[in-house]
């Protein structure tokens, strides 16, 4: 998982995709961390994403790095613990304080249940990463 996590931390942006209805939506993500040995991501709660996810839990995360790119897919589930906001927060303080505090009742964080982590490149073999 740590690979996953330091890989999506210096892309610096990724990028999310969700489903609504038949219609797919993108948009540009940057906090991310692993709590419990797991991949969460952060948004906030009156957010369409978070809408999205709940009404279908599915994902995907493309992010590309030094020539490299990492597709993340899975499901993913609202994680409504004080905890995993305050790892989330510790994380991406720089990026996230000004937007939001652990208790504001406006942040959430979603975390991967399951999926798979693909690092491709034109020169080496895929590495998949079970999440």
């Amino acid at each position: 998982m740590n690979d996953v996590v330091k890989y999506l931390q210096e892309c610096g942006t990724f990028y999310l995709a969700t489903v609504e209805g038949d219609q797919p939506h993108v948009r540009p993500f940057g906090a991310v961390c692993e709590f419990e040995g797991k991949l969460y991501i952060q948004t906030g709660k009156v957010k369409d994403v978070s809408k999205q996810l709940h009404q279908n839990p599915k994902a995907e995360i493309c992010g590309m790095n030094k020539g490299t790119w990492i597709r993340v897919k899975g499901a993913v589930k609202e994680d409504t613990r004080r905890e995993a906001r305050v790892a989330m927060m510790e994380a991406n303080k720089n990026a996230l304080q000004s937007m939001y505090t652990v208790d504001d009742n406006l942040m959430t964080v979603f975390v991967f249940e399951s999926g798979i982590a693909t690092i491709y490149s034109f020169t080496e073999e895929p590495k998949a990463i079970n999440l």
